[in-house]
């Protein structure tokens, strides 16, 4: 669609420049910023989001830039909505995306194990990890398959501290990012010197709609929603920063210096990390 693949895209080690990119849960957030900043690199972006009027919203700020983009609407819980987003993206690029950035989420917590309606944990997995699995599985082989002729390729999954947090009350939640974490690992395993780098993006608190668009209890959320006030990066300097470590080439994208901290603590301490934490949150009341 946009002439020649390689006159666009050239032959850069750099895979956010000039980019073919698919972006799930573009609408807003970080899946937003993930765009705009794309086009700013000089991306061609299919922003894609189960809300279609949010995504369009996207596409016209990018357009705004001089920017390419297109809204597709993806439900990606649904297998066969990611592979027809595969098959769209492929037809308006007019040849393979060289990245793709499974960020689609939502929010859930506020009560414990065992009181959770096992609703909200179907729900948030169905998104927060089928979602990530079913983009993986659908295009890691069109991106492999690329082939080295092309520009570099790559996959971003949109995980969370939450991966290896283990905060109380937030287990759906926990669960489902732990497994992306656990995906994009494997997944780097399994792509290793075929072209294809992988990063998985582990942030902490980002000034977002997720609070007012997931299942949160209004206690958490008020909780939520302060910390992101206070001490949250904007989704626009989380997608900057996770963006430059893909180019590097690394798989773990920690933008905040508490993730740093907490997962440094998690892997050499785990017991003393895990019992810190629920200490914590019982004394901030969370049971």
């Amino acid at each position: 669609m946009f002439g020649p693949f390689d006159r666009l895209l050239g032959k850069s080690a750099v895979t956010s420049r000039g980019a073919y990119a698919v972006v799930t849960g573009a609408g807003s957030g970080i899946g937003a910023a993930f765009a705009v900043e794309l086009a700013r690199r000089g991306g061609a972006v299919v922003c894609s989001d189960i809300n279609e009027i949010a995504a369009q919203q996207t596409v016209d700020a990018v357009r705004k830039l001089g920017g390419k983009a297109v809204a597709i609407r993806c439900d990606v819980s649904q297998f066969d909505d990611v592979t027809a987003l595969a098959a769209q993206s492929q037809d308006w690029f007019g040849a393979p995306p060289t990245l793709v950035i499974n960020n689609a989420g939502v929010g859930a917590g506020g009560e414990g194990i065992g009181d959770m309606p096992l609703d909200d944990w179907k729900w948030t997995l169905g998104i927060n990890l089928w979602g990530p699995i079913h983009g993986c599985h659908v295009f890691t082989p069109i991106l492999r398959e690329a082939g080295p002729s092309h520009a570099q390729r790559g996959i971003i999954n949109v995980a969370s501290a939450a991966a290896f947090g283990a905060a109380p009350g937030m287990a759906a939640y926990n669960v489902s990012k732990a497994g992306v974490l656990s995906l994009s690992e494997t997944l780097a395993a399994e792509l290793s010197g075929s072209g294809v780098k992988v990063t998985v993006l582990c942030p902490t608190f980002v000034k977002t709609n997720i609070v007012e668009s997931g299942r949160i209890t209004e206690e958490s959320g008020e909780q939520a929603a302060r910390l992101m006030r206070w001490i949250g990066f904007s989704a626009e300097r989380v997608a900057r920063i996770c963006l430059d470590t893909h180019d590097r080439g690394a798989l773990y994208c920690m933008p905040q210096i508490d993730a740093k901290i907490a997962w440094n603590i998690k892997r050499f301490t785990p017991q003393a990390y895990t019992r810190a934490v629920g200490l914590a949150s019982r004394a901030g009341g969370i049971r």
